[in-house]
């Protein structure tokens, strides 16, 4: 881009005061808005970027307040930064799902080891039938086997 004969000039930053000292000449009517930002060696850009606001924030012109612009953006940077923070969660529960899939537990080790020693076959774990002189033990249902009322 220096190349081609233009400078770059580094990003300035004004004061609230003088940027309504700037609109207020561009409102008398003295001079142009072109010729204010040339006499201030400002981009004319810039100088009608700071008059439309001010019409904005005297409610000459339908648009953004500078509060609502400045709540705004806060309120994007939040949002950036929390979608940010979802982000790292998801991530984090993948990475320990993805760790825990392949541990065991106590219960279901004992559950695989009941399965493995029942002569090959892999069945579910079942409790044994109550003793039958014993009345106060309630009897298992009909056709429901491993299971008490």
């Amino acid at each position: 881009m220096e190349s081609m004969g233009k400078k770059k000039r580094p990003r300035r930053s004004f004061t609230p005061e003088f940027k309504a000292e700037i609109v207020e000449l561009c409102r008398r009517g003295d001079r142009s808005v072109g010729q204010v930002a040339k006499d201030f060696e400002l981009t004319e850009t810039a100088v009608r970027a700071w008059v439309r606001q001010a019409e904005v924030d005297t409610g000459t012109r339908d648009g953004l307040r500078s509060a609502e612009r400045e709540e705004l953006a806060a309120l994007r940077r939040e949002n950036r930064r929390l979608r940010e923070d979802v982000d790292i969660l998801k991530r984090a529960t993948a990475f320990f799902a993805k760790e825990t899939r392949g541990t065991w537990t106590r219960s279901s080790r004992r559950r695989s080891r009941a399965a493995a020693t029942s002569n090959g076959r892999v069945s579910c774990w079942r409790s044994p039938a109550p003793p039958s002189t014993h009345a106060a033990t309630p009897s298992l249902a009909p056709g429901r086997r491993g299971t008490r009322n």
